[in-house]
């Protein structure tokens, strides 16, 4: 058997909990295939952050996929005209979700995955410190990958394919420790739902005060450029 890494696909956004999925998965012997995808979010300071986490992480390659979910809106961050909270996190499923965002993403990932004889597929999700999306849970992680070994060649010819979502049960604090222990620079990351076109944070939506009391539990220095 060949000692060279086995190929797998990583979805990355350029937030916490993408570039952390990377560095577990580059630890794990992994050959990295990024894909981020450019769904016509609010702002692209995070998939520039993409960049530069794929790079410092040593990703084997990074690619991105220009889909315009906004065309559907229905998001506050694809339509400009629904206001992203910034009252705290509350709840029921918030005008944050992206319908379908996670399923398509996965779809892309899973074909390139079998273009590149990638048996599997990373993915950031969370369902302990998040903010309520259905694409986040465990058991539509398990039927995303029952579909997929049922829909794809490679697993009807007997090599099917798993989706790993290795933060799925961890806090955000728990998160970032395993990040940092990995050498991951949380300074080039954005989770901002709102970041300026320089990646600088608002620091009151959902996403940066879930970030912000990540580093707080964990007891580290939180690197993230707030706007002023």
């Amino acid at each position: 058997m060949s000692g060279s890494p086995t190929p797998a696909v990583v979805l990355l956004s350029g937030g916490l909990d993408s570039a952390t999925t990377l560095a577990i998965a580059r630890a794990a012997g992994h050959a990295c295939h990024c894909l981020s995808v450019d769904y016509g979010q609010r702002h692209r300071a995070e998939l520039d952050a993409a960049g530069r986490v794929a790079a410092a992480l040593g990703a084997a390659g990074h690619r991105t996929i220009h889909l315009d979910m906004g065309q559907f809106g229905g998001s506050a961050l694809t339509d400009s005209t629904i206001a992203v909270p910034t009252n705290g996190v509350q709840p029921g499923i918030p005008v944050t979700y992206v319908p379908a965002r996670n399923t398509v993403m996965l779809s892309l990932a899973l074909a390139w995955a079998e273009v590149l004889g990638a048996r599997s597929i990373f993915v950031g999700v969370n369902a302990v410190d998040y903010s309520g999306y259905p694409d986040c849970r465990p058991e539509y992680i398990a039927a995303f990958e029952r579909m997929a070994n049922l829909a794809t060649k490679a697993a009807v010819e007997g090599q099917p394919l798993a989706i790993h979502a290795p933060l799925i049960a961890l806090s955000k604090a728990e998160i970032i420790r395993l990040g940092l222990e990995l050498g991951v620079d949380y300074g080039l990351t954005v989770s901002c739902y709102q970041a300026d076109a320089t990646g600088h944070a608002c620091g009151r939506c959902d996403s940066c005060r879930l970030r912000r009391e990540g580093f707080t539990a964990a007891g580290a220095s939180d690197p993230t450029r707030y706007q002023t």
